[in-house]
């Protein structure tokens, strides 16, 4: 933790974030090797496609593919891998889009890999003007779908890997990557959160797609990884829709800065320090009156593990909804992960905390599981109204 800290300065809430590594929070603690990368690159100009790379080498070595780069968030990676297959390196048809000349656009998605990361992954798809082709159903893909969607109009495959997607009844990576490639489709991968550089191109992505400021650590960016002939072709929209998703000199250097830092990073101790903060706050909650505490494993196989708190309302006196409402409207704020809370629980994610912020979770909690059990009445707002609201302060912005 700094040790001054400018938000109350400037009018904004000091939030404890453990709800992980989201946008919305600002993403991650940025490391200190990439903070003092972009301090020093800063002042000095530079050539930003040498830059690009030496970015390159760095990325190349951490994830095995042969070429690499940085843009502006792994969303934006998206957009541009897909316009990379549809145009290839012709510089006519990169300035056209996303006006597509022919009919071969088509991306094809897996229906339970259709999310919102904060926008829809479709979306990405189509604003380099791909059309989304989906296959299977929400719950369930099979090969023959993958094999009768391949058409001459297939222009890539884009395979998501989130705790968002249905993770069930969909074809693995290493099936998905086999029957694109045996019909001469690439397979791009969305790996936004993930903390494994090297296993998705080992099992047959052709471009990698990753995050480089969640578990990375580093400035807003994303990062472009795999075959060096679409690497190049994806950096080379940046003549084009890319003018609009660009970097400056200091998030290319900070995300160098943060991927080398993470090949030294103490990743064992880590855990070990995150694994504390979970057994605290397991210790203390189980087993109050309609509370139950696990911790459970990240669905994507990251090396982390998270609290599950399942709060029974009628022994508890409070839904696991409006228990999370109210550690976001305290002092300080508490934000946990609650994208499932409508199922009862919510989830504590340590790995953006600074040290001593798990203590106060763990009594900030424990002062609104005491402030309803004290209630004659179960708290106990309307779901529907929580969603109905959910928007409503972007609708208000500016106040």
């Amino acid at each position: 933790m700094p040790n001054e800290d400018i938000r109350p300065s400037v009018g904004l809430r000091p939030v404890i974030n453990v709800s992980g590594t989201m946008t919305s929070l600002g993403a991650s603690i940025v490391v200190p090797q990439a903070i003092a990368a972009m301090g020093s690159i800063l002042p000095q100009f530079v050539e930003i496609n040498d830059l690009q790379r030496k970015a390159s080498a760095v990325i190349a070595r951490l994830t095995g593919g042969e070429a690499g780069f940085v843009t502006a968030s792994c969303s934006a990676g998206i957009s541009l891998a897909v316009a990379a297959a549809i145009t290839g390196n012709d510089l006519a048809a990169i300035e056209r889009l996303p006006d597509v000349r022919g009919d071969k656009n088509e991306v094809i998605v897996q229906m339970g890999h259709v999310v919102s990361y904060g926008a829809p992954v479709d979306q990405a798809v189509r604003l380099s003007g791909g059309k989304v082709v989906l296959i299977g159903q929400a719950t369930s893909t099979y090969r023959h779908h993958l094999e009768g969607a391949i058409t001459e109009k297939t222009a890539a495959a884009l395979y998501v890997v989130s705790h968002h997607v249905v993770d069930y009844g969909m074809l693995s990576l290493k099936e998905f990557c086999e029957i694109a490639h045996a019909k001469g489709v690439p397979v791009i991968v969305d790996a936004a959160s993930e903390y494994d550089l090297r296993v998705f191109l080992e099992q047959g992505a052709d471009l990698v797609l990753y995050s480089g400021h969640k578990f990375l650590g580093g400035p807003t960016s994303g990062i472009v990884a795999g075959r060096k002939d679409m690497v190049r072709n994806t950096f080379l929209q940046n003549l084009g829709i890319g003018r609009g998703m660009k970097v400056g000199k200091e998030s290319i250097f900070g995300a160098m800065a943060a991927l080398e830092a993470w090949e030294t990073r103490d990743h064992a101790g880590i855990r070990e320090r995150e694994t504390g903060y979970l057994h605290l706050w397991h210790d203390r909650f189980d087993g109050r009156p309609g509370v139950k505490a696990v911790i459970e494993s990240d669905p994507t196989n990251n090396p982390l593990d998270r609290l599950r708190l399942t709060i029974d309302p009628r022994e508890a006196h409070i839904t696991a909804w409006d228990l999370a409402d109210a550690l976001a409207r305290g002092t300080p704020p508490i934000i946990v992960r609650d994208h499932e809370v409508e199922h009862n629980y919510f989830y504590l994610d340590p790995c953006n905390l600074h040290p001593g912020e798990e203590t106060i979770v763990a009594t900030r909690i424990g002062e609104e599981l005491d402030k309803a059990q004290a209630s004659n009445e179960i708290i106990a707002t309307s779901l529907e109204d929580r969603s109905r609201r959910r928007f409503d302060g972007l609708l208000r912005w500016p106040d």
